[in-house]
């Protein structure tokens, strides 16, 4: 876990979680690791955690979900994706050769960053915007 990564034990008494080894163990995960595949936790944890399941991963992210701890991305041909960065409305580019995803800033102005040509009468919380194409190492070896 960095410096600046919150506290587990703090986050999840905060959402009115109970804290376990588990928990502790997947949140340190994800912020070890921003939008990672519950696979990925899991094989992180394990490392930990050696008598970890699956389970009690999946069961971690769900609890983190509802409690709003984590934010679900789920970009189209990919795994499911958390991060821990729920905060602000930021956006992903993701990769479509090697599939990384990294977080950007909203395009113009403040929350929910992008308006609608005709909101329907929608009064809009957020926005999801997904860019997609080559990651600077993946455009280098297109190139070469």
């Amino acid at each position: 876990m960095t410096d600046s990564a919150p506290n587990p034990d703090i986050a999840l008494r905060d959402a009115g979680l109970r804290v376990t080894e588990s928990r502790r163990a997947v949140f340190a995960a994800l912020a070890a690791h921003p939008h990672a595949s519950a696979e990925a936790l899991y094989a992180a944890v394990a490392d930990e955690l050696p008598k970890a399941s699956r389970q009690s991963v999946y069961n971690a992210l769900h609890d983190f979900a509802d409690a709003a701890l984590v934010r679900r991305i789920e970009p189209a041909g990919q795994p499911m994706l958390f991060e821990l960065r729920v905060d602000d409305n930021h956006h992903h580019l993701v990769c479509t050769s090697c599939g990384r995803v990294e977080d950007v800033d909203c395009a113009v102005g403040a929350a929910p960053c992008l308006h609608p040509s005709d909101d329907r009468g929608f009064r809009i919380a957020s926005a999801e915007v997904t860019y997609w194409g080559l990651c600077a190492d993946c455009a280098a070896e297109t190139a070469a």
